[in-house]
């Protein structure tokens, strides 16, 4: 008996005959585990998330939740997960028993075992105390935390979040992962996020599938990726350059053994290279530009960089946003240049 939780085969999906937004893809998900989509808006996340969970029919290809068909077995495969979409479906002027009382007699889940599970549900959330207060007073973070255990009145086997942090601020983004965590260690639920964040991915993740134009490009542990780009002959530098200017940029990309450069502020830019001389090539350059070198660091590979390796391009939110690059506290080496 196979311990995967899901599984797909060729999965597909084709809008308006020509829109291919999921492309032919093959994974598994153990149960047990939190898996996660990572990439761009666009990428074809939640159209996978929407198939898996019957909202929408897959064009070719074929899925199993809990061994059951997402097309043949809709009903069954409904009865065993629970959804958590980017809208947060509240009603402000309930109390939170209230919300959660309406979701639940939705499931027809009798009265007595429905109350026992409210109570519940908002102990698992540390809610218990705001259980009569309205939820339009709630907090971001409270809101969400509400949004997931109402999919989870159902005591589903699969979890699907869709983008669970989107819009929070840093706190109750670190609330609910903290709150995932959890739901995956005390009920052993299988929850498949959808992320377009690293450092999320890289926080909570078992294993990351990360999918780029429809297709997945990669999958595997957030280890076991990183090591796509730290091979014997990857650089991966962050310089602190007091006069940086995109003069002195242009030669550094056009150096033979540069695959790209990136640069967040004006004093530091990233730099991907290949090569044994790299370093000492990069160096002679920005010096030969009469760049001032405060700093040298020897970064450690981030997912933002197998992202990068894997596609040949930074991960982008839209069209015209690029994520800002941030300085890396894990360093392999640290030198001040003089």
């Amino acid at each position: 008996m196979s311990d995967d939780m899901i599984r797909a085969y060729g999965l597909t999906k084709v809008f308006n005959k020509s829109l291919v937004a999921v492309d032919h893809i093959n994974f598994n998900v153990k149960e047990g585990e939190i898996f996660g989509f990572l990439g761009p808006n666009g990428a074809g996340k939640t159209t996978t998330i929407r198939m898996l969970s019957t909202l929408t029919r897959p064009t070719e290809g074929t899925a199993t939740v809990g061994n059951y068909d997402v097309v043949k077995d809709d009903n069954e495969v409904r009865k065993l997960i629970g959804l958590v979409s980017e809208k947060i479906i509240m009603y402000d002027r309930l109390t939170a028993k209230e919300n959660l009382w309406f979701f639940g007699k939705l499931y027809n889940i009798p009265k007595e075992v429905l109350n026992k599970r409210i109570d519940d549900l908002l102990e698992l959330v540390q809610l218990s105390d705001w259980k009569d207060s309205q939820v339009g007073t709630f907090s971001s973070g409270m809101r969400q935390r509400m949004n997931v255990i109402r999919a989870l009145l159902n005591m589903p086997e699969v979890l699907f979040l869709d983008e669970p942090t989107l819009g929070l601020d840093p706190q109750s983004s670190v609330e609910v992962r903290e709150f995932v965590k959890k739901i995956n260690r005390e009920n052993k639920t299988t929850i498949i996020l959808t992320t377009h964040m690293m450092v999320e991915a890289d926080m909570i993740c078992d294993r990351i599938g990360i999918i780029d134009h429809g297709k997945i490009v990669a999958l595997d542990t957030s280890t076991n990726l990183k090591k796509l780009v730290s091979g014997a002959d990857t650089t991966i530098l962050g310089l602190e350059i007091a006069n940086l200017t995109t003069n002195m940029i242009v030669p550094i990309q056009s150096l033979e053994c540069v695959n790209s450069v990136s640069h967040d502020n004006s004093t530091h830019i990233k730099v991907h290279a290949n090569g044994d001389e790299a370093f000492d090539t990069i160096i002679d350059t920005i010096r030969a530009e009469k760049g001032k070198i405060n700093l040298v660091e020897n970064l450690q590979p981030t997912l933002e960089d197998v992202f990068l390796h894997v596609t040949g391009r930074e991960v982008r939110d839209n069209a015209d946003q690029k994520i800002p690059l941030k300085r890396h506290r894990h360093l392999m080496s640290r030198r001040r240049v003089r």
